[in-house]
């Protein structure tokens, strides 16, 4: 087994220059790198000594955004959790609430500066993207979905 501790502390700190917080890339990159189909909070607070608090926060945010899913683990009395099969998919997919949340302020913005202000046409710009990929999106996942080869392991039990 190799030890891919590097590996999942430089992938963490790359998540964490785009954006997400350190204890959620830490948890994330976990995920990505495990040995095992599912992993429990008290095992990912272990591995990378930090709080259950923070595990607890960012398998939250984690779920929530589409990433990780708790799955069964009969006999065990601790929540199991692995990286969802098409997460990737699965986190634009859920995002784009946030493009059309993203493509609605823009308009709003617009309609408070006036259409001829030099806002406006930033404004306008924005709205216009984030519209392009509210249309784009659905049928790109759709390709992705079409041409990848699942990954599950189907033969994987969680620990």
């Amino acid at each position: 087994m190799a030890d891919t501790t590097d590996a999942a502390e430089r992938m963490a700190l790359t998540l964490t220059q785009g954006g997400l917080q350190k204890a959620t890339a830490r948890v994330l990159a976990a995920f990505l790198f495990a040995d095992t189909a599912s992993l429990t909070a008290p095992q990912i607070a272990e591995q990378l000594t930090i709080s259950s608090g923070s595990v607890s926060g960012a398998i939250k945010m984690l779920s929530t955004v589409g990433l990780i899913e708790r799955v069964p683990a009969p006999g065990s009395r601790r929540e199991h959790y692995r990286l969802r099969d098409g997460a990737w998919a699965t986190l634009m997919s859920t995002q784009n609430g946030m493009v059309q949340a993203m493509f609605e302020a823009a308009d709003r913005g617009i309609q408070a500066a006036g259409p001829d202000s030099p806002a406006a046409h930033r404004l306008t710009e924005m709205r216009d993207f984030y519209a392009f990929m509210f249309r784009e999106l659905p049928a790109l996942i759709d390709r992705w979905k079409a041409q990848r080869r699942p990954t599950r392991d189907p033969v994987t039990k969680p620990r």
